[in-house]
């Protein structure tokens, strides 16, 4: 349970000022449940006096810390924005102690086109925090983010699969930082999402993410990868359903029956950095030589890659370049050079 202690150090009691134009119709200290609308303004060729409008719920009552539910950072993965409207629609606001900001489709153009990254301004959300509020619609919705929801908050949880192009193994993220207090919460609230798997993902260092961008805003930050491939998986939509609710229950907002997973023997992997992927070396169709979950070594033959438009070229072949389990695999079998065709987890040596 998330103790005063454990909240964020210096938290402000209202909101910072934004530097955007955005606007809502909800009210952030009402209790109850409110349905609504960020609005940005928005004037393409189209629409001269237009607004982009992102779906927002919040659902308070009691006394609690304040979590922050993100879906549809990218749009073409989607067991966490259903699980995020199931709890907007369904939950009774009397169960709660606290307060949730849910926010199923915030990268919401790239929802409405099943894309990865925005049809707008072509912009991948989770790239472009912590955000501009003067910049494209896509830069506006990180910066509100970042500016108006997080210093509202004391946890995110942004809720991730593979997209069109991964499939992944159903895991619960850990993202670094320097922090030895809040990494520690981190993995305690990773743990008790109960995934089949925990794996610490630095994006190579990349810190333009909605999760890195938490931890430095000092927000308790759980992420997921729930498999993938452009569709929705049954087993990953029901661990993430049961995920949420378990980090809710640890976080004290609500009660969870039996109390959340145990936490002790489940291990940590990590991707450690650049050789923990392998790369197309050109274009062509690749075959993977295994499935996810297998346990390989660096060295070891990953797959082959075949110009099947030019009988004079043999297959080439990939090598994995560390030891550990094929973590995810590229989804469509068509690669172009530098495109990622699988992805190796391993033994994360850590502080767990």
């Amino acid at each position: 349970m998330m103790t005063k202690s454990d909240k964020k150090e210096n938290m402000p009691a209202t909101p910072q000022p934004y530097g955007g134009n955005a606007f809502t119709n909800v009210d952030f200290d009402r209790r109850g449940r409110q349905l609504g609308f960020i609005s940005f303004p928005h004037s393409p060729h189209s629409d001269a006096w237009g607004v982009t409008q992102i779906p927002i719920a919040v659902i308070a009552n009691g006394e609690g810390p304040t979590v922050v539910i993100e879906g549809g950072n990218h749009g073409d993965e989607y067991e966490g924005p259903i699980a995020i409207g199931e709890l907007a629609r369904e939950l009774d606001p009397g169960r709660l102690q606290g307060r949730l900001i849910l926010m199923p489709a915030n990268n919401v153009h790239a929802v409405l086109a099943a894309r990865r990254t925005s049809p707008v301004d072509d912009i991948n959300f989770n790239r472009t925090w912590p955000g501009n509020a003067k910049g494209t619609i896509t830069e506006q919705i990180a910066a509100y983010m970042s500016q108006r929801i997080f210093p509202m908050a004391d946890a995110f949880l942004d809720l991730h699969s593979g997209g069109s192009s991964l499939d992944i193994l159903p895991s619960a993220i850990i993202e670094p930082t320097d922090d030895p207090a809040l990494h520690r919460r981190n993995v305690d609230a990773v743990k008790a999402f109960g995934a089949p798997y925990n794996v610490v993902i630095s994006n190579m260092g990349d810190k333009r993410t909605a999760t890195a961008t938490a931890c430095a805003a000092g927000l308790v930050t759980v992420g997921t990868e729930m498999r993938g491939g452009g569709t929705v998986s049954l087993d990953a939509l029901d661990i993430c359903r049961r995920g949420v609710a378990n980090v809710l229950a640890h976080l004290g907002l609500l009660e969870c029956e039996g109390g959340p997973p145990r936490q002790d023997d489940q291990p940590v992997l990590e991707l450690a950095g650049p050789a923990a992927y392998v790369y197309a070396t050109g274009d062509g169709v690749f075959e993977p030589f295994h499935a996810n979950g297998t346990v390989v070594s660096a060295g070891q033959p990953a797959g082959r890659i075949h110009r099947i438009w030019d009988l004079t070229a043999p297959p080439v072949t990939l090598h994995y370049g560390t030891d550990g389990i094929v973590y995810g695999r590229r989804h469509p079998g068509r690669v172009e050079q530098g495109n990622c065709c699988v992805v190796v987890a391993s033994e994360y040596g850590g502080l767990t």
